[in-house]
């Protein structure tokens, strides 16, 4: 069912490895000539124009931007006893994990009398993207909303797609996730059309109610919610550019090949371009694999979007001559989700670099750091965990340097500061430091 890369007996260069490699990806520039009008009227014309849209889009207008107050309660009182309990403890894993990411002050004594230092403001507001398109994901909810919260941002809105069938809000599951974490603003908005209403704000059904507008947007979504990033980045933050979700497993014989092959096929449910790969050194075991592919498919619920998956070219089995070689392809390959199954898996593991999440040994699948591992699931993907993070508390954090010089301290640099000014021909930027040291000041003081 999958198919093989065979990358044994040769030595291949960084570039070479990046075009053998299975890789899908989407062509968000293909439908920025569609997204474009949609971001543009947001613009103009605000909730009005992301309604329109809405309607088009999900078949339904609700009766307000805004997810009134008793919805979000009702959700909660209603939601399933078990899903709310799995929520809570998915919610203080999280907290768990996340509030360790903070940041404190550093003040940096530079010389005596001059001192840096870096203090971290939370962004003041921000948009928190929920998708509703195959599934539900009130996990995302818990991803997005927590670390934003541990950063101390103070305001924050909650997204999420209309349902037809639920009398156009979102999804109760996701209102009731809300709810548990205490988040009071949610709009009933999707696709790129909320990311647009984000960036721009508007004014509610009312004619009264604010839409406030955002600093920073996060949350994955579908190739139009991706382009609407795009587009909205030169106005707002955003933590990506999300691809397809991706699956790389590093094995060797020693693997089960039983659980290998569940692990694919639960990244593959999400998404016919979802990407499923499994790097070996042991033929046997990529035999073994694939027969337990094909055999779980058979009774797995989303059948036909799992083999979509895993028959694109996107997904696949790449063969390596040893575990060595293997690190280097996984490396390479920069995972969003990467499964180390091997023997000395956590040795193993710390030799990676490149990956959104690192998951070791048979008994830390992908599934438990989508939901109570208390890691975050909001990861890079498309090989851009090369040089990018998962969201975390520093995701809804900004630097801010505080430059302290006294008047000593700033004379014995002066020299410096004039002879660099001087050498990129800004001379106003010396003159700035002279003035301070000359007999009289420009405007004929005393210094």
């Amino acid at each position: 069912m999958l198919s093989r890369t065979d990358l044994r007996g040769g030595a291949l260069s960084a570039a070479d490895l990046r075009r053998a490699l299975p890789r899908g990806g989407t062509d968000v520039d293909s439908v920025l000539a569609t997204v474009s009008p949609v971001v543009a009227a947001i613009r103009e014309r605000g909730a009005a124009a992301a309604l329109e849209y809405g309607q088009t889009f999900d078949r339904v207008t609700p009766a307000s931007v805004r997810v009134p107050a008793e919805r979000l309660a009702d959700a909660l009182d209603a939601v399933d006893p078990t899903v709310r309990a799995a929520l809570e403890e998915s919610i203080r894993r999280a907290r768990i994990v996340h509030s360790d990411q903070r940041r404190g002050t550093v003040r940096t004594d530079v010389v005596p009398g001059g001192s840096v230092t870096e203090k971290w403001v939370p962004i003041a507001r921000v948009g928190l993207y929920v998708p509703g398109g195959n599934a539900v994901y009130p996990s995302s909810v818990v991803m997005n909303v927590v670390p934003a919260q541990e950063a101390g941002v103070g305001s924050l809105v909650v997204a999420s797609p209309p349902q037809a069938e639920h009398g156009g809000w979102p999804h109760p599951t996701i209102l009731a996730a809300c709810a548990l974490l205490g988040v009071t603003e949610v709009w009933a908005v999707g696709g790129a059309q909320a990311v647009a209403l984000l960036t721009y704000g508007g004014t509610d059904t009312d004619g009264t109610t604010e839409l406030a507008p955002v600093d920073l947007i996060t949350g994955p979504g579908n190739i139009y919610v991706t382009a609407a990033k795009r587009l909205c980045r030169s106005i707002v933050g955003i933590d990506s550019e999300a691809g397809p979700t991706e699956i790389a497993i590093l094995a060797d014989g020693d693997a089960d090949a039983v659980a290998v092959a569940a692990d694919l096929i639960s990244q593959a449910e999400h998404d016919v371009l979802a990407a499923s790969v499994l790097v070996t050194d042991s033929a046997d075991l990529a035999d073994r694999v694939d027969a337990e592919v094909t055999r779980q498919v058979e009774t797995t619920k989303h059948r036909e979007r799992v083999l979509a998956a895993l028959a694109g070219p996107q997904s696949g089995i790449v063969l390596v001559d040893d575990i060595d070689h293997g690190v280097a392809v996984v490396d390479a390959y920069a995972a969003e989700h990467l499964e180390i199954q091997t023997r000395d898996a956590a040795d193993v593991a710390a030799r990676i670099s490149n990956a959104g999440a690192i998951f070791v040994g048979r008994y830390s699948p992908v599934s438990l750091g989508d939901y109570c591992a208390g890691s975050n699931h909001v990861l890079p993907t498309s090989g851009s965990a090369r040089h990018s993070s998962g969201l975390s508390v520093q995701t809804f954090l900004k630097g801010v340097h505080i430059v302290d010089y006294d008047r000593a301290a700033l004379e014995a640099v002066s020299g410096h500061v004039v002879a660099l000014a001087d050498a990129e021909d800004l001379p106003a930027h010396g003159d700035a430091v002279k003035v301070r040291f000359a007999g009289v000041a420009s405007s004929g003081s005393a210094v």
